[in-house]
């Protein structure tokens, strides 16, 4: 099913709120203390009896650089010493977890986030590998989707091979923009050049998928800038494209006090920006995904969305959501069966945990019922822009417009203003409402309040 999506001023106008990204519902918004590393293990017993396949996510945190625009959870620091530590610690967190892992749980997607994954040499990224391999099932037929986030500014091709030769077959480069005016602005310098050798080296080494991401809204961003960006980075080809709404929330994120706000793009240009960037994917043959997501048509993603089998977790799209999420790391984020929880974000407090022999859990939830039922109908609307009542009434043995008669209202005025079609049967997204289904899911969202709005990005 392709999804084109139709540019409608007035309804972004109406509809561009701010809102969650839905990684997850219910959202981290409404993770609580009272999640405790106890309530991991047990969920994890759990998956293990039922033999669920897993996903893992490592977190890595270190940057060498900093760059004012970030929100991760990073520690800024030139001295490649301290990385050691921190890698003996996340070993004794997989030994903790481990036992509570059966060899028969395969390891179907590995994605390793930060930070900068690359800030570790590459003697320690073949260890760190080799511990998981111990540790886990992982594949060894290249069949698996085990991909790494890479700053081209830290990765070269003996990098590039070292990172094929020890299992990675995904690859996503962070570029953001190629104007070195705007670089400056955000203390990210990086050319053209070190982007395209990077890419060029992971093609000839047998990565089958590339994604680059890309922020409209940076300071000193023009809309013919940022054109010009889009235009260089689409000859260069990649499977998949990421083009954020950078989201100035410097009261929240320390990093982006550095940006001078006289420099940030107006709305009205940053609209354009976002604009102009659809219709230049389109042309260049890239099929919209969602919200900020792109895919040539060949890609896992796109075929997943054709079969109405796209899912979304914590690491974005996905095709792998059947999968229980094992996170690790300082701040990383687990989902196995009905379970949230969260590891602390002091990585000094992390460590310490880990090394008295005790996981660092804390914070999370578990979904009831309420939830697991929103959620499904949220994953239907963000991930393949229609709903079938039949499908969650049979599914849940409920009556959809019954149990939904608070939304019933706001769904019949998104209707006549053309951003859904709703009758008996259920919802579509409409092309002009597909930018913004965000909104859409919003109506579904049971905690969503005026008072937490203010900590999520806008739409567009």
């Amino acid at each position: 099913m392709f999804n084109p999506i139709q540019w409608d001023a007035e309804l972004i106008r109406r509809y561009d709120k701010a809102g969650p990204r839905y990684t997850s519902y219910p959202t981290a918004v409404q993770f609580h203390d009272g999640i405790t590393p106890s309530d991991l293990l047990a969920a994890l017993d759990k998956s293990c009896e039922q033999r669920t396949p897993l996903s893992l996510y490592i977190h890595i945190p270190f940057c060498a650089n900093i760059c004012y625009y970030c929100a991760c959870n990073k520690v800024i620091t030139k001295d490649r010493s301290r990385s050691q530590p921190y890698l003996d610690s996340l070993y004794r967190e997989i030994d903790l977890l481990k036992s509570h892992v059966s060899p028969e749980q395969q390891v179907e997607q590995l994605h390793l986030g930060g930070g900068t994954p690359t800030f570790l040499s590459n003697e320690q990224l073949r260890e760190l590998l080799l511990k998981l391999r111990e540790s886990f099932s992982l594949r060894s037929d290249d069949g698996g989707d085990y991909s790494i986030e890479i700053d081209p500014r830290e990765a070269d091709w003996a990098t590039m091979g070292v990172l094929r030769e020890i299992g990675f077959n995904r690859v996503s480069f962070g570029v953001q923009d190629l104007d070195p005016e705007v670089q400056r602005a955000v203390n990210r310098l990086q050319s053209f050049e070190q982007t395209e050798a990077v890419m060029k080296a992971a093609r000839q080494l047998g990565f089958r998928s590339i994604n680059i991401d890309l922020i409209y809204g940076l300071p000193k961003q023009t809309p013919a800038g940022f054109a010009k960006t889009l235009e260089a980075i689409i000859a260069l080809r990649p499977d998949r494209l990421s083009i954020f709404n950078y989201a100035h929330l410097p009261e929240r994120f320390k990093p982006q006090r550095r940006i001078n706000a006289e420099d940030l793009p107006s709305p009205a240009d940053k609209l354009l920006m976002f604009e102009n960037s659809i219709r230049q994917m389109a042309e260049a043959g890239y099929r919209y995904i969602g919200m900020d997501h792109f895919a040539l048509p060949d890609d896992l993603l796109s075929q997943a969305q054709d079969n109405g089998e796209l899912q979304r977790n914590f690491q974005g799209y996905t095709t792998h959501d059947h999968c229980d999420l094992l996170g690790m790391g300082v701040s990383s984020i687990s989902q196995v069966g009905d379970l949230f929880c969260q590891n602390t974000a002091d990585v000094n407090l992390y460590q310490e945990t880990v090394d008295n022999g005790q996981l660092a859990v804390r914070r999370g939830l578990i979904r009831n019922a309420d939830d697991r039922l929103r959620r499904a109908v949220i994953t239907q609307l963000i991930c393949n822009f229609r709903l079938a009542f039949a499908d969650i009434e049979q599914r849940f043995a409920i009556d959809f417009r019954s149990y939904f008669a608070d939304a019933w209202p706001l769904l019949e005025q998104m209707h006549r203003d053309g951003l859904i079609r709703l009758d008996q049967q259920g919802i579509e997204v409409l092309p002009a409402g597909r930018l913004l289904v965000r909104s859409v899911c919003m109506v579904f969202d049971a905690y969503l309040a005026a008072d937490n709005q203010q900590r999520f990005s806008r739409i567009i």
